[in-house]
């Protein structure tokens, strides 16, 4: 399913257009060739006829996307599409390419500096070790092709620690969950995520939801060792 974006289309007296998409950019000002008129109030029925009607390629078309859209609804796609270029999640890589060969990349260059879970999705764990100065540290699984990444994030007060998955967010692609736990001195901390979230990049940004939280006075050292069980999701 796309999201339907509306397309407006506003001109100046002068009768330069800008689709709403622009208008957000330009502060009522008309962008057109030596023109500061007013723009906004009036719109263009004529241009928005044209554009809903226009049809235009998804931009990952160079890295082998065959589909085209109206142009109302391209930006959804955009946004789902499987040939959405994907970051290494190795830190120290600056590889980028399609969802379709990203693993690929991963398992020739970084296998070394990886761990691999089970294919049978059941909670089965896997024992993960992570730096925190390091902040990530990936999993793979070889039958479906898939990269999990473990992250860590120091704050004042403790590490928050969170599972993502290098994928687009397309809905077609299949969902999972996460369990987490980390025990040390007989105290332990648990956390099962509901589904694990998708991004193309991994990124510092601290988790606003989905995550462990592990508190300073439960830490021993720059290594926190993880138990992580991963369990796919019955598709509804």
């Amino acid at each position: 399913m796309y999201l339907v974006w509306y397309i407006y289309a506003f001109q100046c007296d002068d009768g330069h257009i800008v689709c709403n998409f622009c208008f957000a950019k330009v502060s009522n000002k008309c962008p057109g060739p030596g023109c500061d008129l007013p723009i906004g109030n009036k719109r263009c029925f004529a241009m928005e006829r044209v554009l809903e009607s226009a049809f235009v390629p998804c931009q990952n078309t160079e890295f082998g996307c065959t589909k085209s859209f109206s142009y109302e609804k391209v930006s959804s796609h955009e946004k789902e599409c499987n040939y959405s270029q994907c970051s290494c999640p190795n830190l120290e890589c600056n590889y980028t390419g399609s969802y379709n060969i990203i693993y690929g990349h991963f398992m020739r260059r970084h296998l070394y500096n990886s761990t691999i879970v089970s294919s049978k999705w059941g909670y089965s764990t896997v024992d993960v070790l992570i730096n925190i100065k390091e902040k990530v540290s990936v999993l793979w699984e070889s039958r479906q092709k898939l990269l999990f990444v473990v992250q860590c994030f120091k704050e004042r007060h403790g590490v928050y620690v969170t599972v993502r998955r290098i994928a687009p967010p397309a809905s077609e692609f299949k969902k999972f969950s996460y369990r987490l736990s980390y025990s040390i001195d007989g105290h332990n901390v648990t956390y099962e995520s509901p589904e694990v979230k998708r991004l193309l990049e991994v990124n510092s940004q601290i988790p606003d939801d989905s995550f462990m939280f592990v508190p300073n006075c439960l830490l021993h050292g720059e290594m926190l060792e993880l138990k992580l069980g991963i369990k796919k999701l019955k598709q509804k």
